[in-house]
């Protein structure tokens, strides 16, 4: 038989024990002690893209700044789902992030209807990154001066006028498509799978224009074979201040087109992590050398909090939404 101070004695220390094992998880999810091991960042963009060169500066802060490895893990393809894949079948403890933009956020689930996946039901934002405008490219040798001009060849020739894109569904194609709709043209979208291959082919005038970010257009542009007719933004950018708004340049003034990059975790990643995380990320995106070297590209750093990063998506999904239901794009 069991003496009562023994059952009494064994009663005190499990519930001691069961204190201590309530107060670990708070104490492991506080996030001061995060992270306590190396960090992977996993990124559906290739390496030597302007959004991997700009990750590697960020997970080098980190590095230094956590005195953890934070290690970048290329998985482009797939329209993104090599990468998400990837992350989503790691634990959502902080060390497993994936940097998407935001086209993988908010057109995924309308271009892969029968994948019946929400990228923000599968993962939490965890920090925003950058935010990058299109220019309108064409051909050096292109007659076209304006949007005017453009806009005129498409309009005397329906389904005559081409653009290329580095794929269905990406702010290159989307961002067209939003164009037909404002102007009430129709043009033929010609997707590529190099974007190298894309602007040699708007230079060499295989298709007459399209979309171009700074970093992934500026080799053909130096050197003299492209020519930017606009930027699609509500400004001008300070990269190139003598490029015009497409307002400017005789195109729609609402005609906005950007993609915005983020990192984010498999859901349910613990909130004091997350917010560890998204601080640190803009410490390091305010130091003036990554701010620099974001500007090369016309990167704007930005200092969303996850409520805005998911605002804003939200916002470009409502608008993907409507331009793949009226242009009946699927790449199911």
């Amino acid at each position: 038989m069991t003496h009562p101070l023994s059952r009494r004695g064994a009663l005190g220390a499990t519930l001691a024990l069961t204190g201590l094992c309530l107060n670990l998880p708070a104490a492991a999810q506080s996030g001061t002690d995060f992270p306590s091991k190396p960090v992977t960042v996993f990124t559906a963009f290739a390496v030597g893209s302007g959004p991997d060169a700009v990750l590697r500066l960020v997970a080098n802060r980190l590095s230094i700044q956590w005195k953890q490895s934070v290690t970048v893990d290329n998985r482009p393809g797939g329209g993104g789902f090599i990468a998400i894949e990837a992350a989503r079948r790691a634990a959502p403890d902080g060390y497993s992030l994936v940097q998407l933009d935001s086209e993988h956020l908010a057109a995924l689930p309308y271009l892969y209807k029968s994948r019946n996946f929400d990228t923000l039901k599968a993962f939490d934002p965890v920090a925003p990154l950058f935010r990058t405008p299109f220019m309108v490219a064409v051909s050096a040798q292109s007659p076209w001066k304006n949007m005017s001009d453009l806009l005129a060849a498409a309009k005397a020739k329906p389904g005559a006028v081409s653009y290329g894109s580095w794929g269905v569904g990406s702010p290159g194609h989307l961002g067209a498509e939003w164009l037909e709709s404002l102007t009430d043209v129709q043009m033929v979208h010609a997707p590529y799978k190099e974007v190298s291959q894309l602007y040699t082919s708007v230079a060499n005038g295989d298709v007459a224009w399209s979309f171009a970010s700074i970093p992934s257009s500026q080799g053909v542009y130096k050197a003299g074979k492209l020519r930017y007719l606009a930027v699609a933004a509500p400004k001008r950018i300070p990269q190139l201040p003598e490029v015009p708004t497409v307002a400017e340049a005789g195109g729609p003034a609402g005609l906005d087109v950007n993609s915005f990059v983020s990192l984010l975790s498999p859901k349910g990643v613990p909130a004091a992590v997350r917010a560890k995380i998204h601080a640190d990320v803009l410490k390091v995106l305010a130091e003036p050398e990554v701010r620099e070297r974001f500007n090369t590209f016309a990167f704007e750093p930005l200092n969303w909090s996850v409520e805005e990063i998911l605002k804003n998506a939200e916002s470009k999904s409502q608008q993907y939404q409507a331009l793949i239901k009226k242009a009946n794009i699927s790449l199911d």
